[in-house]
């Protein structure tokens, strides 16, 4: 199959079925045009998956699809953005045609349900890699920053965390129980919290996904804004599957695990006091923010816990 009609079989309708009236142009010329509404910032926000690094050699593309476009909505998704559309970079070693269905499939199943619309790309040939670059809008000067965390703000949590990072140990498994399964599902399909995101806008004083671990996320919110933070280990939300597999270590993984996706915010008291349901009873209160720089954890941690970094940990 050569490359037009690859793009015309598996991708041109991803982009026919496109509901943004944003997307004024997509495939077919040689740039997609974007209408940025009055009042409106256009935020955008580029991420790559190379196989073997950020997701496991012959891994299914029914998921692939979904996952890759999951975690680079969820960078809109922590600015307090509404997506518009994105373009997609796929670097494939041979064109399978069943490869190219599963993982279309998957990509359009992740468009619909994140409300994006597919603006173009390119296709070449090479080492499985897919990069994807999302774009979104957010009101005039209010998108939410990793900057702007003041003392005695309140660090919340949109969802549990570390089941991603524990999924990594069943990926090869042949079989796997009803809370494995669970877990696993975390992995496959991510979910941005887009909706709170945008509820978070000028409400949240600063905010991040949580991709390369809580702890490390947290902390770039801490660098950005010039302060410190408490954090109660205990009250960090883990799903019950997890702490049926993982035991006491669940937490050191909800600490320092990655591919969770949920966001981290930081709330003004006043603020959170205020919020109504259901926003309010999606976030989980986790710590504290401190004047004095650093990272105080409350809890037993038994092990060593960290973020991913690409140039220091190993694929």
């Amino acid at each position: 199959m050569g490359e037009f009609e690859l793009i015309r079989t598996y991708f041109q309708p991803l982009a026919e079925r496109s509901g943004q009236d944003q997307l004024l142009l997509g495939p077919g010329d040689d740039c997609a045009i974007q209408r940025t509404p009055p009042g409106r910032d256009l935020v955008f926000s580029v991420d790559t998956l190379v196989e073997g690094v950020h997701f496991p050699r012959h891994y299914p593309p029914e998921y692939l699809g979904w996952r890759a476009l999951a975690v680079a909505v969820s960078d809109l998704a922590a600015m307090g953005a509404s997506p518009v559309c994105y373009t997609l970079a796929l670097t494939l070693p041979d064109a399978s045609p069943e490869w190219l269905h599963g993982f279309s499939d998957s990509l359009a199943r992740a468009s619909e349900c994140f409300g994006i619309a597919l603006a173009g790309g390119d296709t070449t040939r090479g080492p499985l890699t897919i990069t994807i670059q999302v774009h979104g809008t957010v009101e005039a000067g209010c998108g939410l920053y990793r900057a702007g965390a003041k003392a005695d703000d309140l660090v919340c949590v949109s969802g549990p965390l570390g089941a991603a990072g524990a999924a990594l140990d069943y990926l090869d498994a042949a079989t796997l129980s009803s809370s494995q399964l669970a877990i696993m599902s975390r992995y496959h399909f991510p979910q941005p919290r887009l909706t709170l995101g945008q509820q978070m806008v000028g409400r949240a004083s600063a905010a991040i996904d949580i991709s390369d671990g809580l702890l490390a996320d947290l902390g770039h919110i801490l660098s950005a804004s010039g302060v410190g933070a408490r954090i109660e280990v205990g009250k960090i939300p883990v799903m019950n599957e997890l702490l049926e597999l993982r035991g006491p270590s669940a937490r050191e993984l909800a600490l320092g695990a990655g591919d969770d996706y949920e966001l981290c915010l930081t709330i003004p008291p006043a603020i959170f006091a205020a919020l109504e349901s259901p926003t309010a009873e999606g976030l989980t209160v986790i710590g504290t923010i401190t004047s004095q720089p650093g990272l105080q954890l409350e809890g037993a941690v038994t092990g060593r816990v960290g973020g991913y970094d690409h140039f220091e940990d190993s694929p």
